[in-house]
């Protein structure tokens, strides 16, 4: 593994090895959980004490909770897949203070432990998520080798390629026989005409469409489970999705569709694209601990885990299926706005990647006295100069609210009665980064 990355993961292993209690907070998306269930696992094994909390952001509130507990000496708080964007927040913070994380770096964190892989240069939107440099402090703590299958999850989650620090952890895995690799379609595990219309990756336009998608099936032929499908009827079905997404999606994401598919050979989910599935759903669903208990281990929530993600699954088909006949455009970015919905990381991602990828897409939902806004860019703007954790860190801050993330996807919260000034702001900034 990368030496650099090593011995900054080895910093976070050997602090957390002064503490008797370690409070973790992590994010409630793939990655979060997936890093939330390396750390938890490796402090069990290293037989430090130990509560682990999911949270949606990390906001005053999640401080606020921190600090009603504090443990002085003794104990120590360990952010993951947070925090870097936030130094703020974490100064207010009663005890010690752990990052591991992958975000863009704001502000100072030298008083700190602070593992991310932009502090080394290294792309922690493309090639080291937090599960990721979480599986780097593990190792660093015993011998989790085991747990490399964890960390590649949740980098599928974040869309991040096999390459760099998360190919190394591959690698790993696959010589320790703890990952193994098949071809295939990459999708999740489960009945073909139940999985396509509920498929976000890739976005069909059959997805939702019971009537379409049985005609779309019968028409070439295939049933049964996609797993066991033979070679044969793999090829036709994935050539029939690429055609049908090739005229909206960019080439890339047609060709990303079929290849190398993990085997996890220690989880309770083989499927890597499947258990990133249920962890995001169950994650946005407030069912945190059932996608935790998956993380670690627990073979007896998998029915329930899989039975809740198809529910919320139609439901997110469902709301992308809405904000497309809502989408409204700027001159440099697209938007929809939405109140009381869920997954608007997950609509503004599939209607960028399936539908208009040629500008950033932005997700707007007003819930209660908050508009929490999720933005996505592709690889292409992003070479152009998109950087959306800028636009959303900027255009929040002058809104009164608080953003930040990646440069291809990044998030905000703003007050409600400020969306057009912040929109306004976003298209600005953008404007002013693509060339």
């Amino acid at each position: 593994m990368t030496e650099t990355l090593v011995s900054l993961a080895r910093k976070a292993a050997k602090a957390l090895d002064n503490y008797n209690f370690i409070r973790v907070i992590s994010h409630n998306d793939a990655d979060g959980l997936s890093a939330a269930g390396i750390m938890s696992t490796a402090l069990l094994r290293a037989n430090i004490v130990f509560h682990t909390s999911i949270v949606s952001s990390l906001d005053r509130g999640v401080i606020d909770m921190v600090n009603a507990q504090v443990y002085g000496k003794d104990g120590a708080v360990v952010f993951c897949d947070m925090g870097s964007g936030q130094p703020e927040l974490l100064d207010m913070v009663k005890d010690d203070v752990i990052i591991i994380d992958h975000h863009q770096v704001v502000g100072d964190h030298s008083d700190r432990v602070h593992v991310n892989p932009q502090v080394l240069g290294i792309d922690g939107s493309s090639l080291l998520s937090a599960s990721g440099m979480a599986y780097y402090v593990a190792r660093g703590m015993g011998d989790n080798t085991d747990l490399a299958g964890l960390a590649l999850t949740g980098a599928v989650g974040d869309k991040q390629n096999m390459d760099g620090p998360n190919g190394e952890i591959l690698e790993e895995g696959l010589q320790a026989g703890v990952i193994s690799v098949k071809t295939g379609l990459k999708v999740p595990d489960g009945p073909v005409e139940e999985v396509l219309l509920t498929l976000t990756e890739p976005y069909l336009d059959t997805t939702g469409d019971k009537a379409t998608t049985e005609a779309f099936l019968s028409e070439l032929g295939v049933s049964g489970p996609i797993q066991d499908m033979g070679a044969e009827d793999l090829g036709r079905l994935a050539s029939a999705m690429a055609l049908k997404i090739a005229g909206r999606a960019d080439p890339s994401v047609v060709r990303s569709m079929v290849g190398d598919v993990l085997v996890l050979e220690k989880e309770v989910v083989p499927n890597i694209y499947t258990l990133e599935w249920i962890l995001n759903c169950c994650g946005k669903v407030d069912r945190a601990d059932l996608g935790l208990s998956l993380c670690l281990r627990d073979a007896g929530v998998v029915d329930e885990a899989v039975a809740l993600a198809v529910k919320y699954q139609k439901t997110i088909v469902e709301n992308i299926r809405e904000a497309e006949a809502m989408i409204r455009e700027m001159g440099n970015i697209r938007y929809v706005a939405l109140e009381d919905n869920s997954g608007t990381g997950i609509i503004a991602g599939t209607l960028i990647r399936y539908v208009c990828p040629d500008k950033p897409f932005i997700t707007l939902n007003k819930v209660d006295n908050l508009v929490k806004v999720s933005a996505r860019g592709t690889r292409k703007l992003v070479d152009r100069g998109l950087d959306l954790a800028v636009a959303m860190r900027e255009a929040a801050q002058a809104a009164g609210g608080q953003g930040g993330g990646h440069n291809i996807a990044s998030g905000a919260g703003i007050p409600v009665g400020s969306e057009e000034g912040f929109l306004a702001a976003v298209d600005r900034i953008v404007g002013g980064q693509l060339t």
